[in-house]
């Protein structure tokens, strides 16, 4: 009867180490389990935090082109303005010149105007003389023909010296006359230049000398 009792009590230890044994396995199998869902969770946040590297990494490409795109529109402005800093400085030293030379235009003109004044009243005086000159000439012309009509109809000798004389000096008169009117045109053309000239179209020196040469 002992030996039943004793293997009936290595048969229970048996079954006692094999339901410890059990629930030692159900136990390291919820463990894996839960290893397993962890393990699981990480690698889902590993992807997640991927994703957002790479999300990351796409914005801050697209960052660096949108510096780079401003930086070469920033650049391109500089190289505008820089351009139409220049070009403004050319106008300004354009500008400076160009009133530089009105300025001495003006004074030119100025001078140029107070020459045509003095020059005015002397052509105005010269013309004056002139038809005082011309209406004594008409006078004496006058004169002449009635002496040597008179001459004429006293002697009726056309060899006569003192017809002679009178012809020679008519003939001078006449001379004399001619250069006047001449003179008289020059004139009158050259106060219509200088009322030309005063009306805002100034004359060209070689004209005034001409006409100074003619008077």
């Amino acid at each position: 009867m002992a030996l039943p009792s004793a293997f009936q009590e290595r048969l229970q230890q048996m079954e006692e180490t094999r339901n410890q044994r059990l629930v030692l396995l159900q136990v390291e199998k919820d463990l894996q389990s839960r290893k397993s869902q962890l393990l699981s969770a990480k690698l889902s946040n590993l992807r997640r935090a991927e994703q957002r590297c790479l999300l990351l990494e796409k914005r801050r490409a697209e960052v660096g082109c949108r510096i780079l795109a401003r930086r070469a529109e920033i650049e391109a402005k500089e190289a505008r303005y820089q351009s139409a800093a220049a070009d403004l400085r050319a106008l300004r030293s354009e500008a400076g010149e160009l009133e530089e030379r009105e300025k001495g235009l003006d004074e030119l003109y100025a001078v140029r105007i107070s020459e045509m004044e003095e020059f005015k009243e002397q052509a105005r005086g010269r013309l004056l003389d002139l038809r005082l000159g011309v209406r004594n000439l008409r006078a004496t012309a006058t004169e002449l023909r009635s002496a040597l009509k008179e001459l004429q109809e006293s002697d009726g000798c056309l060899n006569n010296p003192e017809i002679a004389a009178a012809e020679m000096k008519k003939a001078e008169l006449m001379a004399v006359k001619e250069r006047s009117e001449e003179s008289l045109a020059s004139n009158i053309e050259l106060r219509s230049l200088l009322q030309d000239s005063f009306r805002g179209r100034c004359p060209r020196d070689w004209e005034v000398k001409k006409w100074m040469q003619i008077t």
